[in-house]
């Protein structure tokens, strides 16, 4: 196998419905526009709350890896 580099990008996803949902929106979102994604790790989550402290959206928070193919 040859040497590889790999670049990691923090992106955040939400949803209505659940952090699962939120990680991944973000992958699938990210998938469209990056090739060879290769890892995606949760490191946060949290929610947004309304004013009566009402769940309004799930975020997860990531770190994703992808190949990196530099000049």
């Amino acid at each position: 196998m040859a040497d590889s580099v790999y670049k990691v990008i923090e992106l955040i996803g939400t949803s209505d419905t659940s952090w699962e949902k939120a990680a991944a929106n973000a992958v699938e979102q990210a998938a469209k526009s990056l090739r060879d994604l290769r890892v995606a790790e949760v490191v946060k989550l949290d929610m947004q709350l309304d004013a009566q402290g009402k769940v309004e959206v799930y975020r997860a928070k990531l770190n994703v890896s992808f190949k990196f193919e530099g000049s």
